[in-house]
């Protein structure tokens, strides 16, 4: 189970409106659904959370790009929500090569090396998520939640405490 939210800051303080994002596949998809959030170019904050595993903020400032931070990306990464957010970028990984791979036209005659490369490549990749946070530390500092706030939070409560710094929890609560 998972709960999405998107706040936007207005003139007249946040606004929250509860999302799907079971049609989101991708970060670029998430960032145009937050954009259509505020029409003015304000902020959108994204906040999602999982099972009380694990929480992702995206903040869109207009056109700029998506800052993220995910809580913990081992936890996220067996989410496909959280998979949306942990970008090879994000990650520190160079970008997937599988789209390039499925663009030849291999008619057999290759070596039969690239079985075994890609299972030790998915492990590896596997292995390369961290059991800890990722992503901007400082996407909330200049809105109230430092960078030790952000990661001394528990997922359990991460979102609740976000909007309550923010100024947001009673907007936030009537979309929960």
């Amino acid at each position: 189970m998972y709960f999405a939210a998107l706040l936007a800051r207005t003139e007249d303080g946040w606004e929250a409106s509860d999302t799907e994002i079971d049609d989101v596949e991708t970060l670029s998809d998430l960032a145009d659904l937050a954009r259509e959030a505020s029409p003015e170019d304000d902020t959108v904050l994204v906040l999602i959370e999982q099972e009380d595993a694990w929480f992702g903020v995206v903040r869109i400032d207009g056109e700029d790009d998506p800052r993220i931070y995910v809580s913990d990306a081992a936890a996220a990464a067996r989410s496909s929500y959280g998979e949306i957010l942990l970008t090879d970028e994000l990650l520190g990984r160079e970008p997937d090569d599988d789209a390039d791979l499925d663009a030849l036209d291999l008619d057999g005659t290759e070596e039969p090396d690239g079985d075994s490369d890609d299972d030790d490549e998915e492990g590896g990749a596997a292995d390369a998520v961290p059991h800890s946070p990722v992503g901007d530390t400082g996407i909330l500092d200049d809105l109230g939640v430092g960078e030790k706030e952000l990661k001394a939070l528990d997922a359990e409560d991460a979102l609740s405490a976000i909007a309550e710094a923010l100024g947001a929890s009673e907007v936030l609560e009537t979309v929960r």
